[in-house]
């Protein structure tokens, strides 16, 4: 079914075009004309059977009814702007809400959608500090913990669009990627030139899917930028209007995309094997699906506590030292700011998140026992290396946890006393004192740690950009 203010506006447009009162019609179809009424304005959902008899009365064909469009342009400003006043933006406000009557002339109903469409455009664009971004993320951060990072909703989702594909099992493959793009009325794109800003982009109005080339075959990225897309449209998302709803949607497409790499089922009995077997490893976990390393450790981190009973944390950290993701509920203390934020942080250097990068061989994971104030845990740490950059991806349980997991016979082991700024953090004070005065350095500075996050209808997207790309793409399509 579509929207229901559209689908209230067609059986109004109909019904006045047949000269019918809302009891006269009623009548005709067996229902009560203030129930009529209330469909009319979108606040009831008709039954398809009630709808097949409308439009019989109406001698209309009932795909006339569930068009999507609205039936005229003033029907399109009386949605527009119901829709405005419903927002949470509007309501803050606390002025009341405009009704658009009959009396009400079309220009001072373009005039007041008109307002709306400027008051969403300037609130979409105001520049999100940093102070506001590391806040929502911190608060996503909690919610996440609340739900030991398992969305039940989310696996189902994917779940369904899968078996709509034909998928049951395996690696995920690009060709069934594809079709479950063609399910939803979408067609996958490979171009070289997306806008700079943009890991991909979605023309809603002729269907297309728009990706980098297809340059690496079977490779995990090209998949899952394509499931991140889809995932919009099946999600039902809208432009976000706030930085935490940039960073929720954010969120759930990721998640979405890793269950359909890494479907429920499947992963759940892979891993309860592994458990059973005493023999966990995210390296194993990630090979049987074809996936990259983080995305098996973050997807081990959704499924571990509700499914294994394994309270867990996960850690990506560069290699100064530098959180880029964190996530536990295992009673790991991250290190935050006075936000509550981690991001940003260093971890403590006797961390495995820090000391894997001291190793020569870096092609399998490694395995360290780390002392804390809030216990020992067991940490399973791998590095890569990035654009510009190295870093390590970690998964760690509490000691209890270790005896189901690989490497658990390891003999390394260290002692963190972090938050202690004596840890790891001061230098040695007879170090200090012989280099006292008699040195200077230049720290080395990421421009973007001085700039606003980028304003736009899409954070971080260039407005100008994006448009031109759609524009130039559009006549091919």
């Amino acid at each position: 079914m579509q929207d229901l203010a559209t689908l209230g506006q067609r059986m109004r447009h109909f019904r006045s075009a047949a000269g019918l009162t809302l009891d006269a019609l009623g009548a005709d179809v067996g229902i009560a004309g203030s129930q009529l009424s209330l469909m009319e304005n979108g606040k009831r959902e008709p039954r398809l059977s009630l709808l097949t008899a409308i439009a019989q009365r109406l001698g209309v064909p009932l795909a006339d009814l569930l068009d999507e469009r609205p039936p005229s342009r003033r029907a399109e400003l009386e949605i527009e702007l119901d829709r405005a006043q419903s927002s949470p933006a509007y309501a803050e406000l606390g002025l009341p809400v405009v009704r658009a009557a009959k009396t009400m002339s079309d220009e001072t109903l373009e005039a007041i959608v008109g307002l709306h469409r400027e008051l969403a455009r300037r609130a979409t664009e105001a520049i999100a500090t940093p102070e506001e971004a590391r806040r929502a993320n911190t608060e996503l951060r909690q919610m996440m913990r609340e739900r030991d990072h398992f969305f039940p909703e989310l696996d189902a989702l994917a779940e369904a669009q899968l078996a709509a594909a034909g998928h049951n099992t395996g690696a995920l493959t690009h060709r069934t990627v594809s079709l479950m793009a063609d399910n939803l009325g979408l067609q996958l794109v490979h171009v070289n030139d997306l806008p700079h800003s943009a890991r991909s982009v979605t023309d809603l109005a002729n269907g297309r899917i728009y990706l980098p080339p297809a340059s690496i075959p079977g490779g995990h990225g090209l998949r899952a930028m394509a499931l991140q897309a889809m995932a919009h449209r099946v999600l039902g998302h809208r432009a976000p209007t706030s930085y935490a709803d940039f960073l929720k949607q954010r969120l759930e497409i990721n998640y979405y995309a890793a269950a359909c790499l890494m479907p429920l089922s499947q992963s759940v009995a892979f891993l309860q094997q592994a458990k059973n077997d005493r023999n966990i490893a995210v390296e194993d976990f990630r090979d049987a699906f074809g996936v990259t390393h983080e995305s098996a450790a973050l997807r081990f981190l959704n499924l571990a506590t509700v499914h294994l009973d394994i309270p867990v944390h996960f850690l990506r950290v560069g290699d100064d030292g530098a959180v880029y993701k964190a996530y536990e509920n295992d009673g790991l203390r991250l290190p935050l700011d006075v936000t509550g934020s981690t991001e940003g942080q260093p971890v403590c250097r006797y961390w495995a998140a820090r000391t894997a990068f001291a190793r020569t061989n870096r092609t399998t994971e490694f395995y360290q026992y780390t002392d804390t104030p809030e216990g020992t845990f067991f940490e399973s740490s791998q590095t890569g290396t990035g654009t510009h950059d190295e870093f390590s991806i970690t998964v760690g349980v509490p000691f209890a946890h270790a005896k189901w997991f690989r490497g658990r016979e390891t003999t390394l082991r260290e002692t963190s006393r972090c938050p202690d700024a004596n840890c790891c953090k001061k230098p040695p004070a007879a170090l200090a004192e012989h280099w006292s005065g008699r040195a200077w350095s230049s720290a080395k500075v990421h421009a973007h740690i001085f700039a606003p996050l980028p304003s736009g209808r899409f954070p971080g997207v260039d407005d100008r950009e994006l448009l031109e790309f759609l524009e130039s793409h559009a006549a091919t399509a």
